[in-house]
Parts: C-alpha cells; sequence; structure tokens
C-alpha cells in the first residue's frame, strides 16, 4: 500500500525533524574543499552491494547481519509467507539449470505474464541468498550485441556476470516498502526472487580498492535514502531540482493508441488497483479494474483528488499521489531522445528551478560530465552550439552529413549518434529549457565523461561542482551492464580523481541513483519506524554511498540522508539557497542534513 502523504507534492515534514541545517562556518573543515565531484552510479539497494561491509574504523556498518526475520521474509499478495522463490532470470530457474529444493504449491506464480499460475519449483528458499554463489564475476552471462538482453544464458554470453533486469517504477516500490515492513519487494517485482539476491561485498572492486594500501580515507554513509519512488529518470530529475517534473496539459483522453502514430490521443498517466499497484507480475494480479503502468502519475481532477482518466479504473487508495507528474521513463522533448519517439509521449521542456541555474546565478563553477554525451548530442563541431567534443567518436566532424556507426541506437539519424547504451533519461538536465539543444548553456556545461577525464589531470581544471554519469555499459546497471566490471570502472575513476592535481581539495561523493528494483532491510523516512523530512515522492529504498575526501577519519556516518543531501551539500557549501518548488515552498533540501556530517 502507498504511504499516507497526501494528494500533492507539498513537503510534509514529521515532528521533531531537522529543520534547514546552518550554513558552514569558516571554522567548519567543508571549507577546505573546493571542488565536490558526485559518481552517480546505477540501481543497487545498500543491502545489496554493501551489505556486507563490515566495519569502517572499528564502526559497525548497518548491513545484512543487521536484519530480523521480519524484515527479510516476502510475504504473498494475501499477505502470508512465500515457501520459495519464483525465478525467471534464465540461469536461476528450477529444475534446470539449478535442481529444485523447494516446492511451494500454495503461492503459485505466473511463468510469463499473463499465463495460469503454477506452482514453483525453485532452489531458493525465503531469504537473502548471495548473487556470487550462482552467477559467478566471470559467468558468461551478459549480452554481446550491445544491447541489453535479460535471456543470456552462462555460456552463450560474454563475461561479467550479468543478472536479469529487476523493476523499479514509482507505485511499485511503493507497494514493495509496504509502509516500512520492507516485506513486498518479491511479490512486486516482475523479476520475482531476484530481488532478494545480494553480493559477496569484499569481492566487489571497490571494497578491495577502500581496504588497500594506497586507498584514500573515506566515510561509508549507511543511512542514505534514494530521493524518490521507483526508477532512474525521477532519481535524476531529484537530484537536481529535488522534485518530479510536471507535463503541463497532459492528455487525459483515456486512449494510447496515439502514443505510436504521434496523434494527439497519447494519455500517459497511469492507473492503479485497489492495493496502489499499476500491473500484474508473476506474484500479483491486479483484484479488480483497468490498471496501466505508462509514464505519468495517475490523473487527478482540478481539486487535485485521484481520478483517472481510463474507463473502469477503481478508486485509487487513499495517499495515492496523483496528478500530472511525471515519475518513470519519459523521453526529453528536445536531442538526445530515444529515435522515432513522437512529441506527444516527450516531456515538454521544463522551467522549473533546478541546481545548475543556480550555481550558474551565484558564479559558481559546474558540469554534468556523462559517458556518450557528445556522440549523442551530436557534438561533432558542426556549429557554435555543437562544438567538436572530447568525446566525439561517431563520424565526420564539421558537418551534418554522414552516417551513424553500427554501435548507434537503432534509427540513429547524423550526428545524434548515441551509443545503443546511451540512456536518455539520465541526462536530466536536457530536460531543461536553459539546457535545450542549440542553447548556449548546454555547450558550456554538459560534457562528456572523456572531457572530465582531461579537466581531472589538469590543474585547477575541475569546475567547483561535478556530477559524473558513466555510460550504460560502465554504469552497473543489471540487465545491460556487468556489475564487477561497472565498479571496476567506478574505481579507475575514484583513483584518477586521487591522483588529480586537484586531489587534496576535492571531496567525492559516490552513491547511486535508485535501488533497481532490489531489496534493502531499513525503513525509509517517512514510514512509521523512521521519521524524518520526507513528501509525496520519496525518499525511497537505501542505497550505497561514500564521501572521500583527504581531510576525513574513515568511519561511519549514520546520520539520516537522502539524494536531496547532495544538494544541501552543494548549497551549504557555496551559499546558495534551497531550491523551490511550484507554490514557492523550500523542496526536500531545505530540511535534509548535508554530508559534511561525515566531517563532525
Amino acid at each position: 500500500m502507498p504511504r499516507l502523504l497526501g494528494a500533492t507534492g507539498a513537503l510534509l515534514l514529521m515532528a521533531g525533524v531537522l529543520a534547514c541545517a546552518p550554513t558552514t562556518t569558516r571554522d567548519d573543515p567543508s571549507h577546505k574543499i573546493d571542488h565536490i565531484v558526485v559518481l552517480y552510479q546505477e540501481n543497487h539497494s545498500f543491502d545489496n552491494l554493501y551489505g556486507g561491509w563490515g566495519e569502517v574504523g572499528g564502526q559497525h556498518v548497518n548491513g545484512l547481519s543487521d536484519a530480523t526475520p521480519a524484515r527479510t521474509t516476502q510475504l504473498a499478495q494475501d499477505g502470508s509467507p512465500l515457501e520459495c522463490f519464483y525465478q525467471d532470470d534464465v540461469n536461476l530457474t528450477s529444475p534446470s539449470p539449478l535442481p529444485t529444493t523447494c516446492t511451494d504449491s500454495a503461492h503459485p506464480a505466473r511463468h510469463g505474464v499473463p499465463a495460469t499460475p503454477q506452482p514453483v519449483h525453485s532452489a531458493f528458499a525465503n531469504k537473502p541468498w548471495r548473487i556470487d554463489d550462482v552467477i559467478a564475476a566471470t559467468a558468461t552471462t551478459c549480452a554481446t550485441s550491445g544491447v541489453p538482453d535479460d535471456d543470456v544464458r552462462t555460456g552463450t554470453g560474454a563475461p561479467g556476470g550479468c543478472t536479469h533486469d529487476l523493476v523499479h517504477r514509482f507505485y511499485q516500490e511503493q507497494y514493495q516498502i509496504d509502509g516500512g515492513k520492507q516485506d513486498h519487494y518479491v511479490t512486486g517485482s516482475d523479476a520475482a526472487g531476484l530481488t532478494m539476491g545480494h553480493y559477496d561485498t569484499t569481492r566487489l572492486p571497490i571494497y578491495t580498492y577502500l581496504h588497500s594500501g594506497d586507498a584514500p580515507t573515506y566515510v561509508i554513509a549507511d543511512s542514505f535514502f534514494q530521493g524518490a519512488f521507483g526508477g532512474s529518470f525521477l532519481n535524476h530529475q531529484v537530484l537536481i531540482a529535488a522534485q518530479a517534473p510536471v507535463f503541463p496539459g497532459a492528455d487525459r483522453s483515456g486512449r494510447t493508441t496515439g502514443c505510436a502514430s504521434g496523434t494527439a490521443d497519447c494519455d500517459l498517466h497511469s492507473a492503479v488497483d485497489a492495493g496502489g499497484m499499476p500491473t500484474s507480475y508473476p506474484y500479483y494480479t491486479p483484484p479488480a479494474g483497468t490498471v496501466k503502468d505508462q509514464q505519468l502519475t495517475e490523473a487527478a481532477d482540478s481539486s487535485g483528488h485521484c481520478a483517472s482518466s481510463f474507463p473502469e479504473a477503481v478508486a485509487a487508495p487513499a495517499g495515492t499521489l496523483c496528478g500530472d507528474y511525471a515519475v518513470n521513463t519519459i523521453q526529453p522533448f528536445t536531442q538526445p531522445y530515444a529515435p522515432d519517439t513522437p512529441v506527444g509521449a516527450r516531456l515538454p521542456l521544463l522551467h522549473s528551478p533546478n541546481i545548475g541555474d543556480e550555481l550558474s546565478a551565484h558564479g559558481v563553477s559546474w558540469a554534468w560530465y556523462s559517458g556518450g554525451w557528445d556522440n549523442a548530442a551530436g557534438n561533432n563541431g558542426h556549429d557554435a552550439t555543437h562544438p567538436l567534443g572530447a568525446g566525439w567518436t561517431a563520424g565526420p566532424t564539421g558537418t551534418t552529413a554522414g552516417t551513424c556507426p553500427a554501435t548507434a541506437v537503432k534509427n540513429a539519424v547524423f550526428p545524434y549518434c548515441p551509443d545503443r547504451l546511451f540512456q536518455f533519461h539520465h541526462q536530466p538536465l536536457s530536460y531543461f529549457a536553459n539546457f535545450a539543444d542549440d542553447t548556449p548553456s548546454r555547450v558550456q556545461h554538459l560534457k562528456d565523461e572523456q572531457q572530465f577525464v582531461q579537466d581531472i589531470a589538469r590543474p585547477g581544471g575541475l569546475p567547483a561542482v561535478s556530477f559524473v554519469k558513466p555510460i550504460g555499459a560502465e554504469n552497473e546497471h543489471p540487465g545491460y551492464a556487468s556489475e564487477p566490471n561497472g565498479n571496476s570502472r567506478l574505481v579507475e575513476l575514484i583513483k584518477a580523481i586521487e591522483h588529480g592535481p586537484d586531489a587534496p581539495r576535492t571531496m567525492v561523493i559516490v552513491t547511486y541513483d535508485e535501488f533497481g528494483g532490489q531489496w534493502d532491510h531499513v525503513s525509509p523516512p517517512g514510514t512509521p519506524d523512521n521519521p524524518g523530512p520526507h513528501d509525496a515522492f520519496g525518499p525511497g529504498t537505501r542505497i550505497p554511498a561514500l564521501i572521500i575526501w583527504p581531510g576525513l577519519r574513515s568511519g561511519v556516518d549514520h546520520t539520516q540522508h537522502d539524494t536531496t543531501s547532495i544538494l544541501a551539500t552543494i548549497e551549504h557549501r557555496f551559499g546558495l539557497p534551497p531550491l523551490r518548488g511550484p507554490d514557492g515552498q523550500p523542496t526536500r533540501d531545505a530540511y535534509v542534513a548535508d554530508l559534511f556530517t561525515a566531517l563532525r
């Protein structure tokens, strides 16, 4: 069920939480930091990656050993405990390739949707399990074509230990969290039992590096939550704007046939059932009524109350967020966007506040660096707003004539030649009017990861604030990226920063955009067991976070944070006011703790 947070995006603070954090003073060690670098990875919960971290500086990290049976036991739709887990990853199924060790006839699952539910034959009991024991880092389970593929049987693909992708969407995660009980992750997922998998933390390249002789000092934040429920699109927006975008004048005709053809009828709203779910999964069947799992929240009437635009939809449960909020993956209005996306399915340009505009207004240098950006944005030097970028590799320079290489996404039109694993919705600032295609601000601030590598190496080359987003193959995203390979790229970036001339005055923040559909045992803020700053958009599941800076004493920060704490950190260091929502009120970054708590 969704949390009872109200039907608008207004901030609803619980009693006793932190007020706006004070501006730092000259005695505060944060003034020894001139550069903040945010390395923003993909799709893992804290327990999934860091649950076995153990201790840092003699301090205990809240991980898998702290999870009680009440939080690990996953419940079926009817509320009874599952006996074992259905798996649909081709390398996890039973009786082949894994032997059946458990049969659950009381909780049948759809083996493919739609299908008749069948008893579950499984090698996985109802508890967390270790992925490395079944799919090793060297397992040849990764796609070889450069295109996401969830069905690569071991022995037929490339090495890297890739797994199936898992659903990670706005309404589904609220159902999975179940009011902070953390017991519906399996039932609310298309990947079912994979949600309870976790990695051997001690085998991760980042763990090995930070426990090596030349490792930098670091703090692990074990109470850091993704800023919003759901997936990458919304959490990238929260990272730079602390709010969900609104689709002005969104179609609510109840017809969706126009989306494919580009005609006016293109209703992108969702519709949830009485349990708050917008679709069906192996373990979940909507009890009644129309459901739709789409880009926007369920529609609302003129007073803001839920009023689905689809015939035969049931009344949404109390506390469901409704309106014209874009919460699931939607394409930007201007290039780069997925080829052939019609206008009606692209989010109109945004004019709301964001951290980029605020930094620029206060004279603070900054950049968003993204892997594959120059190829995707057509930066081949053909005009002043598409200068030749450090990352351009897609063909001739200085012209709009040419053909995109075979590595580009299908139907790409030169000079916009995004790699097949370039993720358009991971570029949050390109959704804003000030950074749209053909704008000078885009040239100044949106850059390729290859430019970041060059800027690290030059004395004074780093801007005051850097956001770094690796390309799909290197961002650790399940389904299309290898976890160990992406984690190794993360270590490479950290080492490059630490060996650069600006390292002594650079604080690195490592975190992930969201949970990737994976379970964690800690209740997020705003649930009964964990009061704290929250609103109708989140926070959601706990995610990994590290703070690296030479002035730190290695240890554990138990302070409650979420993605908007990154905004608060930037704002407090450089004297910026908090962002504001459409009602003019401060957004959540005004109320959360900043990450300088790791220094104190």
